[in-house]
């Protein structure tokens, strides 16, 4: 399963979001091993007026001048769904403590702030939830006044491995003309991907990559495009679309807590 932090890609953001400077690294994908939940809710008996199940983390700290716990609630339609686990193994191994050890949750599809880690309770409540993360962070909004909208589950994104060699102090990557293989991956918590675009003029045109197939459910699709590449400069471009039909924008959408930026990957070469 690929989890994606709701950050990946704020140092991107302009003008510049003062939080995690997270540029495309906070992403991966991993096999997890757990108990379903929707057993124990079932066995535990929920009641008619059941809304949300609120997750509790162990950790606990000050944010926004308020001292809390880390909690996070889902609708109880969401958190009955087969895929979600307590998990308390990754890789076939015990969850390290930066994984959350002993237990945490797996919710498919959401970005990272939905699976919470160093878990301590479940409960279920019969009204809204309003825990700090879950009312004021991880929302986008375009200003302290705004209440925004809640940010739910992983945009579709595809990255690019820059080929090449980088060249210092740029960011730009050298290469040799001739074959080349680009290669990546592409994910989306709306629906699996269906397809991954590869621009090599940055964004002027556009031709369909090979899709690989999927690693395991929920997980990150490899795929891969043959350029011949031709001496000059060129601006190498990646985009996904999922099968709900949701397509990388070519710019970013900013906010004020920079989440969500999965504006198209743009990877400046020169070829020689």
């Amino acid at each position: 399963m690929t989890l994606e932090c709701a950050g990946n890609g704020r140092a991107f953001l302009s003008p510049h979001v003062v939080s995690q400077p997270w540029l495309s690294e906070a992403v991966g994908t991993a096999e997890w091993t757990g108990t379903p939940l929707a057993p124990l809710l079932e066995e535990a008996g929920l009641l008619a007026d059941a809304l949300e199940v609120v997750f509790r983390g162990l950790d606990r700290g000050v944010q926004g001048d308020v001292e809390h716990a880390y909690e996070r609630s889902l609708p109880v339609a969401d958190a009955l769904a087969d895929d979600v686990l307590l998990a308390y193994a990754i890789n076939g191994q015990p969850l390290p403590p930066q994984h959350g050890f002993p237990l945490r949750l797996i919710v498919p599809g959401w970005y990272g702030m939905t699976h919470v880690k160093w878990l301590a309770a479940v409960d279920v409540v019969a009204e809204p939830f309003r825990g700090y993360q879950q009312e004021d962070a991880y929302r986008l909004h375009q200003s302290e006044d705004d209440p925004g909208t809640p940010v739910t589950r992983m945009l579709p994104r595809a990255l690019l491995m820059p080929p090449g060699i980088p060249e210092f102090p740029s960011r730009a990557r050298f290469l040799d003309a001739g074959p080349c293989l680009l290669a990546g991956r592409a994910w989306s918590g709306w629906g699996p991907v269906e397809r991954v675009e590869v621009s090599v003029d940055g964004g002027g045109h556009w031709d369909d990559a090979v899709l690989e197939e999927p690693l395991g459910p929920n997980a990150w699709r490899g795929w891969r495009y043959d350029w011949d590449a031709t001496r000059g400069r060129h601006e190498l471009c990646c985009r996904a679309t999922d099968a709900a039909g949701n397509v990388q924008p070519a710019d970013p959408v900013w906010n004020l807590g920079g989440y969500c930026n999965n504006a198209v990957q743009r990877v400046h070469v020169t070829v020689a």
